[in-house]
C-alpha cells in the first residue's frame, strides 16, 4: 500500500503538470492555474479521510477548514454580507469542519470503504464545482477536474501497490480491487454514497450557469429539466386542495393538444355536412352533385302543402302505421302499401 508521502508527492507532481497545461494550453490566468494545481495536489489525501486518527485525516481536515471559507468569499459577497459577518461565518465554518465533520468521519467510516470509490471521487469533484460558484463555468470545471484528478491518482496508486512480485511470480494482495470500485460490501454505505451523489448532481443542475450551457448545447434536454424544476416548485408550494386544480389544468392542456390534432372541416368525409353552411330548413348550400341524402340536386325540402306522391316527397311516419294510408301509399323504402316486407 502506498504511503502518505507517496500519495501527496504523486498528486502534487500531477497538480504541477495540470497547472502548466491550463496556463499554457488553455490560456487560464497563472494564479487560477496554480490554484487548480494546488487543489489537485491536496486531493491526493482525500480518499484517506477514513483512516481514523491517521495523519491524512488530521491534515486534510485542517487544510479544508482553512481553504473552504476562502473559496466561498464570492458567495458571501453575492449575499451582501458585511466584512465582519464574513469573518464570523468563516470562523464558524472552520470550527464545524475542523472538529464537527472530523468527528463524524471518524465515527461513521471504515478504512477502504466507500471513500475509496469512483462515486466518492465524483462527489468531491461536484463539491469543488459548487464551492467555486462565482467563477466562470470553465474555471469551475477546471477546479473540479483538478480535485478529481488528484483523487483518482490516490485510487490508482492503491491498486498498483496491491500487486507485488513475490516468490518469483506476481500476486494480488487482499486489498486489490478495494480502491477503484463503484460499490462496496456494505449496503447502507452504498446507498448513502449514491444518495449524496444524487444530491450534489441536483444542486449542480440547479446552477443557472450550468443550465445556460445545457441550453446552448442541447435545448431539448434543458427544456425537460426546466419543466421538472417548475413541477417540483409547484408541488412544493402547493396548498391543500390545489391538487385538483393542477389536475384540471393538466386535463385542459391534454384536451387542447387533442383538439390541435383533430382533422379540420376540409379533411372530413364528403358525406359529412358542414354545420356552418346548413340552413335551418334546407340541405347544405355548398353541396354539388348527389348529396348526402341520395337525392338529386333539384330536390327540395317538402312542405305541409306538398302532395306526397311527387318525386320530391318524403314518406310520412305520423300515421297509425308506417304502412297505412297516412304514409302516402309508400313505406320508408318506397314499397307499395300492403304490409311489411316478407
Amino acid at each position: 500500500m502506498a504511503g502518505f508521502r507517496m500519495h501527496v508527492g504523486t498528486s502534487t507532481v500531477l497538480g504541477g503538470g495540470y497547472a502548466g497545461v491550463l496556463a499554457a494550453g488553455y490560456g487560464v490566468p497563472t494564479e487560477t492555474a496554480v490554484l487548480c494545481g494546488a487543489m489537485c495536489g491536496f486531493s491526493g489525501m482525500l480518499p484517506d479521510l477514513d483512516s481514523d486518527y491517521g495523519v491524512p485525516l488530521r491534515e486534510t481536515m485542517a487544510f479544508a477548514a482553512a481553504t473552504i471559507p476562502m473559496l466561498l468569499v464570492g458567495r458571501f459577497q453575492s449575499l451582501a454580507l458585511s466584512h465582519d459577518a464574513m469573518v464570523l461565518v468563516a470562523v464558524g465554518m472552520y470550527l464545524a469542519i475542523r472538529f464537527g465533520a472530523t468527528r463524524l468521519i471518524r465515527r461513521f467510516t471504515v478504512h477502504r470503504g466507500m471513500f475509496h470509490s469512483i462515486p466518492a471521487m465524483l462527489i468531491f469533484g461536484g463539491l469543488a464545482f459548487l464551492l467555486s460558484g462565482t467563477s466562470p463555468i470553465e474555471i469551475r470545471f477546471f477546479k473540479a477536474g483538478g480535485v478529481m484528478g488528484g483523487f483518482f491518482s490516490h485510487l490508482l496508486l492503491d491498486e498498483i501497490y496491491a500487486v507485488e512480485w513475490k516468490h518469483g511470480r506476481w500476486r494480488f494482495k487482499s486489498s486489490f480491487g478495494t480502491a477503484i470500485k463503484f460499490w462496496g460490501d456494505d449496503l447502507w454505505s452504498n446507498f448513502s454514497t449514491y444518495a449524496k451523489l444524487g444530491i450534489v448532481a441536483m444542486m449542480i443542475l440547479g446552477e443557472p450557469s450550468v443550465m445556460e450551457q445545457i441550453e446552448a448545447r442541447n435545448p431539448q434536454v434543458a427544456s425537460q429539466l426546466n419543466q421538472l424544476h417548475e413541477l417540483r416548485d409547484r408541488v412544493g408550494s402547493m396548498e391543500p386542495g390545489t391538487l385538483g386544480q393542477l389536475g384540471a389544468e393538466a386535463a385542459r392542456a391534454t384536451a387542447h393538444a387533442f383538439h390541435q390534432l383533430a382533422p379540420s372541416n376540409e379533411t372530413q368525409a364528403p358525406n359529412v355536412a358542414n354545420r356552418e353552411n346548413i340552413a335551418p330548413n334546407g340541405p347544405p348550400s355548398n353541396m354539388a352533385g348527389p348529396n348526402g341524402f341520395g337525392q338529386p340536386n333539384s330536390w327540395q325540402w317538402p312542405t305541409d302543402a306538398s302532395p306526397y306522391n311527387t318525386p320530391n316527397a318524403l314518406p310520412r311516419m305520423n300515421g297509425a302505421s308506417p304502412y297505412g294510408p297516412a304514409a302516402g301509399g309508400l313505406d320508408t323504402a318506397r314499397r307499395p302499401r300492403g304490409g311489411p316486407p316478407q
